[in-house]
């Protein structure tokens, strides 16, 4: 059975966050580093991604 589509565009696959260039951290021990904001980001989509992959199968775990 093929994937649709139309259900593949409705609900697209969650895009991992970019991480932070190498001059965004200024290394001045900021309360909210970009690298904290940055893993925050990472922990939320990899929770979207399994809920993602948890409504299409068909996408396999290695995609």
């Amino acid at each position: 059975m093929r994937p649709d589509p139309v259900a593949a565009a409705a609900d697209p696959r969650p895009q991992p966050p970019l991480p932070p260039e190498p001059g965004d951290c200024c290394n001045s021990g900021c309360p909210l580093c970009v690298h904290d904001l940055y893993n925050d980001e990472v922990e939320r989509y990899r929770q979207a991604l399994a809920v993602w992959r948890s409504r299409h199968p068909e996408a396999g775990a290695d995609s």
